[in-house]
């Protein structure tokens, strides 16, 4: 087995912060590249390792493919980055891949869009407490001038009862286990580390391809490449970031829940009506799967994530086929025997670094609360944050053909009920179908409305340590 290099690979894709609850994101763009590259170099010495287990400020730096033009980079080296991270999201051949049509279209962005500012660099912040939090984002908003750069944008993170999201469901469940790690866990769920962080073997028993550089300060600076002779290798121990701002209509959900589930009188049905969200999600709010708990939520079996889909319900009886997490992972589901559906489904994993933000409707987000809330204000949602070697292969693939497939699983017009889009030109419509199948007569819910809405966004390239102090001596 491969040892990672923990002291090169920065610590947000290993560790995830769990420890550090309060947390922002810098959204900067680079006006002097020469100050640019200093503030690369003085603030290097306090990026956090993968090698810290639990530190009490945590600082990462990630960056775009225009920022490492900016910084110098020259053609030949910025032509060995794969063609998906350069075109970035808002071309109109990645609408189509990601689904961003209607108000998710990157002519509504808030950033990262085709109407604002250009996004070069990303810090992530984190700390123990909004205070130290505080202290540490003063810290480096006040040197930004004096370093050529200017703030495009803050992204403010909030810590929401019991890891849930803002619907009110329990998140950060199933997430893969990356192989190279002492961390153990079952067979399936332990994916190879070359599908997450560059340098590594992955699920084809390969190096998925990486950025090179030839120069003599990559000499100094970086590992020789595996693959290429006479380069050295820039992506070791990196990875590629999808940044998403997902806001989330809390009041449309539940709403729709409502009155999709009301009784003949009109009376609300609260059983019902939270059996379709969870039928919709694919686990019910406090994070059961309903392949293991159909009819109602258990919670003995609330972080339960060892389950097989065709194994125990090939006809989508139990979790329908469409539900949001039956296609976004779809395990042992696919069109093949099931070890080799899992070996393929481990073949477009990710991994999940997201946060929350704003406030919730109400403190434990339970449905009845959240519907007795008259006017809602404030905007709240999900930083979708995820790590994966091959942007094309994993998120993209994920997107394109999972989430945003209306014929996904045989399926015949309906996509993700919880963050598919419903807007695409050829639909002809704005609104979604959801069926819940059954043995009699199955549930046909139609006039889904779009839940959530794309506000901005940007792939990052995230560098090992070393290949930033690389990209400071340009």
């Amino acid at each position: 087995m491969e040892i990672l290099e923990l002291k090169d690979i920065q610590g947000i894709i290993i560790r995830g912060y769990s420890n550090l609850p309060a947390a922002a994101f810098l959204l900067l763009r680079i006006s002097d590249p020469t100050l640019a590259k200093k503030w690369l170099h003085v603030v290097s010495p306090e990026i956090t390792s993968g090698e810290e287990r639990k530190p009490e400020l945590a600082l990462n730096i990630a960056l775009t493919f225009n920022a490492m033009a900016a910084l110098g980079l020259n053609k030949q080296v910025l032509d060995t980055f794969p063609l998906e991270f350069e075109d970035g999201m808002i071309t109109k051949h990645k609408q189509l891949f990601l689904g961003d049509f209607g108000e998710s279209a990157p002519d509504n962005w808030e950033w990262g869009g085709k109407n604002t500012d250009e996004v070069h660099i990303l810090l992530m912040l984190y700390a123990t407490d909004a205070g130290a939090l505080q202290n540490l984002q003063d810290k480096h908003i006040a040197q930004l001038g004096r370093y050529g750069l200017s703030e495009v944008t803050k992204l403010d993170t909030s810590v929401l009862y019991e890891r849930k999201e803002h619907f009110g469901f329990q998140d950060g469940i199933s997430q893969p286990t990356i192989k190279g790690l002492s961390r153990q866990d079952e067979p399936e769920n332990m994916v190879s580390t070359g599908e997450f962080i560059l340098g590594y073997k992955n699920e084809y028993n390969q190096y998925t391809p990486t950025p090179t550089a030839g120069d003599k300060d990559a000499a100094e600076c970086l590992p020789p490449s595996k693959a290429k002779l006479g380069k050295y290798d820039l992506g070791k121990n990196g990875s590629y970031m999808v940044f998403r701002q997902l806001k989330q209509d809390v009041e449309l959900f539940w709403n729709y829940m409502q009155k999709s589930t009301q009784k003949e009188n009109g009376e609300s049905d609260a059983k019902e009506m939270v059996k379709l969200a969870a039928k919709m999600v694919g686990r019910w709010p406090g994070g059961a799967p309903v392949i293991v708990c159909p009819d109602e939520e258990i919670k003995d079996h609330n972080n339960d994530n060892k389950f097989d889909y065709r194994s125990v319900d090939e006809l989508g009886l139990r979790c329908p086929f469409a539900s949001h997490i039956r296609r976004s992972h779809p395990r042992d589901a696919l069109d093949m025997d099931r070890l080799a559906s899992m070996k393929v489904a481990n073949k477009h994993r990710i991994l999940r670094r997201g946060r929350s933000y704003g406030q919730p409707v109400t403190e434990e987000m339970k449905p009845q609360d959240i519907l007795q809330v008259k006017d809602i204000q404030g905007e709240r949602g999900l930083h979708f944050i995820c790590f994966n070697a091959d942007l094309g292969r994993q998120f993209e693939f994920i997107q394109n053909a999972w989430v945003n497939n209306p014929k996904f699983n045989g399926l015949h017009d309906e996509r993700d009920p919880i963050i598919g889009n419903h807007h695409y030109p050829s639909d002809h419509k704005t609104t979604g179908t959801f069926t819940i199948p059954d043995k009699t007569l199955r549930k046909r819910f139609t006039d889904v409305p779009e839940f959530v809405t794309v506000k901005g966004g940007a792939y990052f390239f995230m560098p090992g340590i070393r290949a930033l102090k690389y990209l400071s001596c340009l």
